[in-house]
């Protein structure tokens, strides 16, 4: 169970690393366009605040990272602050910007919660 649960936290660190780079790097490209379903007139304006809104999702996978190198209790109040971090997120990102957020961000990060709680 210790395998799965820190399996699943590093696999929820790598979004967040992957939105980053979506966000920060990729957002005027044609993958972050069509990610993000923008036109480039859009895509142009917003850079700035993806960018911000990148930087705040490679705190998220920093903090994850962090909890997972960790010894115990440290490492298990990180990873359970930081999950919960992700999904309160994902949650205000399905009901503010896109349903889809629920699932690709806040679905992983539970099932991770619920395995790292349960492995304690």
């Amino acid at each position: 169970m210790n395998i799965l649960a820190a399996v699943l936290v590093a696999l929820v660190a790598l979004l967040h690393v992957y939105f980053l780079v979506l966000e920060m790097f990729l957002w005027r490209t044609p993958l972050g366009r069509r990610t993000f379903d923008l036109d480039q007139e859009f895509a142009d304006k917003s850079a700035p605040l993806a960018k911000n809104q990148g930087l705040y999702n490679g705190f998220l996978a920093a903090g994850l990272v962090w909890g997972l190198v960790a010894s115990d209790p440290v490492g298990f109040q990180v990873k359970i602050f930081f999950l919960a971090c992700v999904i309160v997120a994902g949650v205000f990102g399905a009901a503010t910007a896109n349903r889809r957020i629920l699932f690709v961000q806040a679905l992983p990060a539970l099932l991770a919660l619920i395995l790292v709680v349960l492995a304690r």
